[in-house]
């Protein structure tokens, strides 16, 4: 008889690459954490039932989420692919990825738990999650020191934000335990703005020009790395002056973080990538920052001259819905494409979805900006992103646990 052909094993598929299994967990976690949010803002909001009582403020709980249990799992899926092809460094090991992708997926699934079941589980599940962020901190790590490379600086300022972004997890784990404001007030300034923002700034440095420079014609590619540190000091200064509640200063970081952001969107070429979607969503993306920053530093000056801040948490939401949420997506969808054996390119489906995390943005900062009322307009951003995020996992994450369709490995 004629041996008979077997479909590739699904768990060996999908343990085959590093980005397969964060970028899944991160797919999911898109999902469930706009699902649980979404939930909680229809009972405080929406009036269509009593609002559950939660062993935390949700508040911090969706904080949590969106900074520590969602943006990292791909993160961690881009650089454990990317940081062996910056540095020309030896593939990360599943012996790192695998164990590391179970503790932050174990970790995230009993926060769920004890957001009902209390704070034990809540402490455990940042145990866990701390464990599997220094797996993966340790792998990035081993190649970024073993690689014999003469330009490691993109690798060596990301390893830095993840550090801080660490730590976060441990103050944000040491708040769960003594109620400790400091510690609180602590993880969430770390996570914006010394882990997010500086890994995105660095990763939007270092691949949108390249990118760019491969499909548009007569590309000038242009990468100071004076600019970039620059960029980064003001991040970590608008962190520093939020953790010591100094706000109506923060303009002296945000006008220079706003006038290097709208010299790179113009440099790269946003205008100019709008005639190839999928480079298009990733100059938007980072277009978003300068919306940001234009939002606190006017914010700001207004606190400066008159001691009212107009805009409420508009100028957050546009840079962590925006700008943050908007190039995870755009980088996911590119590495996820590439990554499969798919050509590099955004259908009419990956566009409409990109443009439907806009619309969560503006949906989201509408309210901030024009009083509108909240009760409407915060629920449905987050009804609209998980429409468009549900629609992307439904599209994309298949492609996970399925084998490359140009039969290569990975």
């Amino acid at each position: 008889m004629p041996a008979m052909k077997t479909s590739p094993n699904i768990w060996h598929t999908f343990t085959s690459a590093p980005h397969r299994m964060m970028m899944l967990g991160g797919a999911v976690q898109g999902v469930l954490t706009l699902l649980w949010w979404l939930f909680d803002l229809l009972g405080r909001y929406g009036g269509m039932y009593t609002a559950p009582a939660w062993s935390i403020a949700p508040t911090w709980a969706h904080a949590f989420f969106m900074l520590y249990g969602f943006f990292p799992f791909f993160i961690f899926g881009f650089l454990m692919t990317t940081y062996p092809n910056w540095m020309n460094g030896e593939k990360i090991s599943p012996r790192y990825y695998i164990p590391s992708f179970l503790f932050l997926a174990g970790g995230v699934t009993l926060f769920y738990i004890g957001l009902a079941a209390g704070k034990a589980f809540l402490l455990t599940g940042t145990i866990l999650l701390l464990t599997g962020w220094g797996i993966a901190l340790a792998a990035l790590a081993r190649v970024l020191i073993k690689a014999r490379h003469n330009d490691k600086r993109h690798p060596i300022v990301t390893t830095m934000a993840l550090i801080m972004g660490w730590l976060g997890v441990m103050s944000y784990m040491i708040w769960l335990a003594s109620d400790n404001d400091f510690a609180l007030n602590f993880a969430r300034h770390a996570g914006i703005w010394w882990f997010m923002l500086p890994v995105l700034l660095t990763v939007c440095h270092k691949m949108i020009p390249f990118f760019s420079s491969r499909v548009l014609d007569n590309y000038t590619l242009v990468r100071p790395y004076w600019a970039l540190y620059f960029m980064l000091a003001c991040a970590v200064l608008h962190g520093a002056l939020d953790l010591a509640q100094q706000p109506q200063l923060l303009w002296l970081a945000d006008l220079p973080l706003l006038g290097f952001a709208l010299y790179f969107s113009y440099t790269w070429g946003l205008l100019r990538s709008f005639s190839i979607k999928l480079l298009a969503v990733l100059h938007i993306g980072f277009a978003w920052l300068s919306i940001a920053m234009l939002l606190y530093s006017m914010q700001s000056l207004t606190l400066f001259f008159t001691g009212s801040a107009p805009f409420g948490l508009a100028p957050l939401h546009a840079l962590t819905i925006g700008f943050f949420a908007s190039m995870i997506l755009a980088m996911a969808s590119r590495v996820t494409l590439g990554h499969s054996g798919r050509e590099l390119e955004a259908d009419a489906a990956t566009w409409a979805l990109f443009l439907g995390f806009q619309l969560t943005a503006l949906a989201r900062i509408a309210p901030d900006l024009l009083g509108l009322p909240a009760g409407l307009f915060y629920p449905l951003a987050a009804a609209i992103w998980l429409i468009a995020y549900g629609t992307w996992f439904a599209k994309y994450g298949p492609i996970y646990w399925r084998p490359r369709i140009d039969h290569r490995p990975g």
